[in-house]
């Protein structure tokens, strides 16, 4: 009997569609994997399923929206994909810890350094293009523009936001290794116009050839009970969002990027977020990806306590093949297990090397909808009203589709190419003194164990709130192991914190003075040592 999580139904529904007809892979949230046997390459089966009539007039609400929005046939088409599986799969089936092993003995940076021809690494980078995926807000820190737009370092007397210092690694490997680094943003409907805006004041960013963007998808947001599109006359924006970063590829399918690159010599792309400034292009790993041959890559890292509810990277025991394993897709006996980090030691982190041929034969092979598991983000549809109309947003993650390429492989990186900025926790450390912007814009630390920190989410939350409780500039953390901060705290100029730093909620707006010290006693003399 084939196990739940690699049963993935290829939905032969019409919907009463007006896109072209055909059958459109799906699978269900913990479907990473198909049915294979030996080497072959995965396929899916093709039960057609019945769906009742109002789903099929729900949907049809949808594409019709998606349709007046001047969305392509592509775009609906991936959007039924998640839809049907949305509405009649279960999801309430699992990977089961019984069905996987753990990843064991891949290579780490270190060794494959030690190990590659120097000499062809910068043929094998010279071969690869890089994509960033610029789609998101960051709503959680209250941002209304594009993550990649809020300023992380001042350097040579500049602020330095996220796409500078993306550009700044493109223009110094193009420059130190005479190769052509193609960078290419996949924005979203809300990212692009900021985003290009600023570029083209880079004027010395420059490419002919090779798209700066590709637009992702939009969607429409569905109502969580009756699946019909969601409505917010007051703000009709509000009705959309992207299908998540696994949408990657349907986007590179339609916008005919792979062929430029390939008419270009090119035969890699090296894939990261934005907002992860260490996930720069590498010369090591281009030429560790050549010399595998493999189709596909995965950088993970070592999971630390922090990582344990974080999806993790898996093999299947049937297939042997590696599968990205979310906690969502856990079952609660195997919680244990999943968490457990000297068992499954490593995370996605979700930079991907991808052989351009080997991805369009597999985009081919499914018309440009990757059968990839499902996420259901249960939202508001104003994500600021939590009294608004209950939606459900459909995505894929772009890592899941390690599981869909024969061959597939990971390889270990240190932490220092994976510094991600989803919170203003993660900010404070990046603009603290635990970092230096190198002038190869290179975010260097010295110690590669960064301190916890817990900033009280009712006054540090916020970048607007973040910014006016840091006027100056960061505390020193150069000592810290920990930072601590409950309360309404703003801070003087040149504050050291060491140890367990620690400040405690007073009830009231404190301050720290310039050139305090805070310790694991809160402000403490600065003969403390």
């Amino acid at each position: 009997m084939i196990p739940p999580y690699r049963q993935s139904p290829l939905t032969g529904i019409d919907l009463s569609l007006n896109v072209a007809r055909r059958k459109v892979p799906t699978v269900s949230e913990s479907n990473n994997e198909t049915q294979l046997s030996g080497n072959d390459e995965p396929r899916v089966d093709t039960p057609v399923v019945n769906v009742d009539e109002a789903m099929n007039e729900a949907f049809e609400h949808c594409a019709d929206k998606m349709r007046a929005r001047g969305m392509s046939d592509t775009a609906i088409a991936q959007f039924k994909h998640l839809y049907t599986v949305w509405r009649t799969e279960e999801e309430s089936s699992w990977i089961r810890e019984s069905d996987v092993e753990p990843l064991e003995h891949i290579p780490n940076f270190h060794d494959v350094y030690e190990t590659i021809n120097h000499d062809k690494a910068v043929d094998a980078f010279a071969k690869t293009a890089f994509i960033k995926l610029n789609g998101g807000l960051g709503t959680s820190m209250g941002l209304d523009c594009a993550k990649s737009l809020l300023p992380v370092r001042r350097h040579k007397g500049k602020q330095m936001r996220f796409i500078d210092i993306i550009i700044g690694q493109v223009l110094t490997a193009r420059v130190r290794l005479g190769v052509e680094l193609p960078l290419t943003l996949m924005n979203s409907f809300r990212t692009s116009a900021d985003t290009m805006k600023v570029i083209n004041t880079h004027r010395k960013f420059r490419q002919d050839e090779v798209p700066t963007e590709i637009i992702q998808h939009v969607e429409p947001k569905v109502d969580a009970i009756t699946g019909e599109p969601a409505s917010f006359p007051d703000n009709p924006d509000l009705e959309w969002c992207p299908p998540g970063h696994g949408d990657l590829f349907s986007t590179i399918w339609e916008s005919g990027l792979l062929d430029i690159l390939e008419e270009r010599g090119f035969k890699y792309l090296f894939i990261s977020n934005s907002d992860n400034l260490g996930a720069r292009p590498s010369r090591t790993l281009a030429q560790h990806f050549e010399n595998t041959g493999a189709p596909f890559m995965v950088e993970v890292a070592t999971r630390t306590y922090a990582d344990r509810k974080g999806g993790h990277i898996v093999r299947d025991k049937a297939t042997g093949r590696l599968m990205l394993r979310e906690m969502s897709q856990v079952h609660p006996d195997d919680k244990a297990d999943a968490q457990n980090i000297k068992k499954h030691p490593y995370f996605n982190t979700n930079s991907i090397w991808v052989r351009i041929d080997a991805l369009k034969a597999k985009l081919a092979e499914y018309d440009g909808v990757l059968p990839l598991p499902v996420i259901r983000n249960k939202k508001t549809v104003d994500p600021t009203d939590p009294n608004s109309e209950q939606v459900i947003q459909l995505e894929t993650a772009m890592g899941a589709a390690v599981s869909l390429f024969n061959g597939s492989i990971c390889v270990q990186v240190d932490r220092m190419r994976f510094l991600p900025v989803k919170t203003t926790n993660d900010l404070f450390i990046m603009r603290s003194d635990r970092f230096h912007l190198t002038d190869t814009y290179e975010m260097e630390d010295g110690n590669y164990i960064f301190p916890n920190v817990d900033l009280d989410p009712r006054f540090y939350k916020n970048i607007h709130d973040f910014n006016e409780r840091f006027p100056y500039n960061m505390p020193s953390l150069a000592a810290a192991k920990s930072v601590t901060i409950h309360g309404d705290w703003t801070f003087g100029r040149d504050v050291k914190m060491f140890a367990d730093a620690r400040l405690d909620d007073t009830g009231e707006p404190s301050y720290v003075p310039n050139g305090e010290y805070v310790g694991p006693l809160g402000i403490e003399p600065d003969d403390w040592v």
